[in-house]
């Protein structure tokens, strides 16, 4: 398409903006008679704030700080963590170790806070289990998260949920593990639960339920907007391969 057939359909693109959200109508002078510097200025003025504020627009800000300097927030928690060793710049330090697949370092920073007061705190004990999982110790994952909803029965949490049921699965306790992705199934927010829950159900010979959850996954996705498609493409692209063998 040539060049100034594209600047034509941006400029009317930003005038239709323009006028559906109210701005000052003389944007859509700035637009027409100077087309690439003015939708420019329009973009950088007036879209590009509302942007960057939003849930994707503070991702693309993460995914380019971390491509421009992917240590930055390691480095920030390692130097809080050296100022002060307290349990907030602890778990800050945990859990940029976790991103990094450090879990035995994230495992020791949580051991040292579950000490005292903080010898039974959720998040803590959820940090936890993340690392053991991480190092594959699949019992400390379950012993962990069951001491700690029996020390904080008012804890919800799906990820610690989620993680519970794997812990399950990987140590061959099915029944146990469907249970727990049953009842994640309905509230999980995202499809990944609904994904492992049809994988263990066709695994131990259910497949019309199996295939039940792929399809609830794609049918999910095929009514959400472009947002949520975009940030569980992971899971919906598995369901859908999972869904075309049936057919």
């Amino acid at each position: 398409m040539p060049i100034y057939i594209v600047s034509i359909v941006i400029q009317v693109a930003f005038v239709v903006h323009i006028l559906k959200t109210g701005r000052n109508t003389t944007w859509i002078w700035i637009v027409v008679l100077i087309p690439v510097a003015g939708s420019i200025a329009y973009f950088i003025v007036e879209l590009l704030p509302g942007l960057m504020d939003s849930r994707s627009g503070r991702k693309i800000q993460r995914n380019i700080g971390e491509a421009i300097n992917p240590n930055k927030n390691m480095n920030e928690a390692q130097f809080n963590y050296t100022v002060s060793d307290s349990i907030e710049n602890s778990i800050q330090l945990a859990n940029e170790c976790l991103n990094k697949g450090m879990f035995e370092d994230a495992k020791q920073l949580c051991v040292k806070c579950l000490r005292g007061v903080h010898e039974h705190d959720p998040y803590v004990m959820h940090c936890l289990a993340r690392a053991e999982f991480g190092l594959r110790n699949f019992s400390e994952v379950k012993s962990v998260l069951e001491m700690l909803i029996a020390h904080n029965p008012e804890f919800k949490n799906a990820d610690a949920h989620l993680l519970y049921a794997r812990s399950l699965e990987e140590l061959n306790e099915q029944k146990a593990a469907l249970h727990e992705y049953e009842a994640l199934e309905g509230y999980y927010p995202g499809p990944e639960a609904t994904y492992r829950y049809g994988k263990l159900l066709k695994s131990v010979g259910e497949n019309d339920k199996a295939n039940e959850m792929f399809e609830k996954i794609i049918h999910r996705s095929k009514i959400s907007g472009r947002h949520y498609n975009s940030l569980h493409k992971e899971w919906i692209a598995l369901a859908q391969k999972e869904n075309s063998g049936w057919n």
